[in-house]
């Protein structure tokens, strides 16, 4: 008779569960998975996936205007917000049903309530409890809200898309990847988008592009109000009233909070299975995504390690990896690569120029900035900003970063040069593909001007 019902009980059905559950039961072990929402977590039903799809719906609206020039009329062309709800919901639908199958296919058991942990091996749903060998804790994050009069007046990404029309005039409190996506999508599908910004937009990210991608959305007439915050909240028929820090009061007919994201861990009974986290609520886990419980996991967004779908997919493969294949391993989590799918795109990998600076001391940086082909055309005032970081010493490449269409499909490529250790003479020496603006990461020749050296001067 087993000690225990399973051999893995995830909690947590999203990207990164998913992934280690069914790696599990193909493995053949007796595998689990508690959801109390449907299967495929936040990349699949509130984030990744019908975010890009509205991406791509907003783009349509400048793409019809860049094709007068190359000899189009479009007349008559309107968008209709609900038709666009109603085919992304359909198509969450369908990822659902193939989540489902690929649970089913690998022998999971879908147990669907909310997991809670009762003592370090058992785990109670809907008022049944089922006992794991080894339990993973999955559950990703939630959005966050501060605690200001009139929050109750406000919605988070997760609403965002699901309203039922698109808001005339929006406000979009956050300066992160989020935001600056929302802002896009709103703003092109004909929103009034004003940005509520403590500081600067994407921090964390190079400076260089960040400031590219301010001005490319000043070009879009997206309103940035730096410096503020919002106080206060008030809800007077159909609109909402926001007060400012500056003391600027602001009507709009909707205001979306985009100002972190913080680990789905209250009420999990961490306490109760003896499992240790930080102050934000984040699980503690070592390179192996083990907790201080030998025995207990943790993946992803609930780590608050790198909040990105395929790092917790990485993370739950390394998992079951290691405790049921046979084949210990560890998620590499150095030169990852990212995308933020504004208007125009980020993507990004390896270090930042202060990273790099502070880890390297001395840099070679070369950049770029150009009006792409399709743009000499389209008469659209949108420039294209490219950056290559090399550590002087070695002429490793330490960091490429670009602003503009189709970056997240060439930083991918990119990537793989970084990962493997490539040089700046390297990619000198890679023959470019002519015209392509991705090409410009191979004939970049002309150094910047060293800023310590104008100092000096």
């Amino acid at each position: 008779m087993p000690q225990f019902d399973y051999d893995l009980i995830t909690i947590g059905a999203g990207s990164g569960g998913v992934r280690a559950s069914r790696l599990a039961g193909g493995y053949g072990a007796r595998s689990a998975v508690v959801e109390s929402d449907r299967v495929g977590g936040t990349c699949v039903l509130r984030g990744c996936i019908p975010k890009k799809l509205l991406v791509y719906g907003a783009h349509y609206a400048a793409q019809f205007e860049d094709a007068v020039n190359y000899g189009w009329t479009i007349e008559g062309a309107r968008h209709d917000w609900a038709t666009l709800i109603n085919n992304k919901n359909k198509e969450l639908d369908r990822l659902h049903g193939i989540y489902l199958s690929i649970l089913k296919n690998n022998k999971v058991a879908l147990h669907e309530g909310r997991g809670v942990l009762v003592d370090p091996h058992t785990v109670e749903v809907n008022g049944k409890r089922i006992t794991g060998a080894n339990i993973l804790i999955a559950v990703g994050g939630w959005p966050t809200l501060p605690k200001i009069p009139g929050i109750e007046h406000a919605i988070t990404s997760n609403e965002a898309l699901e309203l039922p029309k698109r808001p005339e005039r929006i406000a979009i409190v956050g300066a992160g990847y989020i935001a600056v996506e929302f802002a896009g999508i709103f703003e092109g599908l004909g929103s009034e988008v004003t940005m509520i910004v403590r500081s600067q937009l994407l921090r964390g990210f190079d400076d260089d592009i960040s400031a590219a991608l301010a001005g490319e959305m000043a070009k879009r007439h997206v309103n940035v109000k730096q410096g503020a915050e919002v106080t206060a909240i008030a809800k007077q028929g159909e609109l909402l009233t926001l007060t400012l820090s500056n003391g600027e009061k602001l009507i709009v007919d909707c205001v979306l909070y985009a100002t972190g994201r913080t680990p789905n861990t209250k009420s999990l009974g961490l306490e109760a299975a003896g499992v240790k986290t930080k102050e934000n609520g984040a699980i503690i886990v070592d390179d192996w995504q083990r907790t201080n419980v030998s025995h207990i996991y943790a993946v992803g967004d609930v780590t608050d390690k790198i909040q990105l779908t395929p790092v917790a997919i990485a993370e739950g493969r390394a998992v079951s990896e290691t405790l049921f294949n046979n084949n210990p391993i560890k998620a590499d989590l150095e030169n990852v690569p990212t995308a933020v799918f504004s208007t125009p795109p980020i993507s990004t990998v390896g270090l930042t120029e202060a990273q790099a600076r502070k880890v390297y001391g001395k840099l070679d940086v070369y950049e770029s900035r150009f009006k792409p082909l399709i743009h000499t055309l389209s008469g659209r005032d949108e420039r294209t900003y490219m950056k290559i970081v090399v550590d002087a010493k070695t002429d490793k490449v330490v960091g490429c970063h670009m602003m503009g269409a189709d970056s997240p499909e060439i930083i991918q490529g990119i990537a793989i040069a970084i990962k493997c250790g490539a040089t700046k003479a390297q990619f000198d020496a890679t023959v470019g593909i002519h015209p392509s603006a991705a090409e410009e990461f191979v004939t970049m020749r002309t150094k910047r001007a060293d800023p310590e050296a104008q100092a000096a001067q």
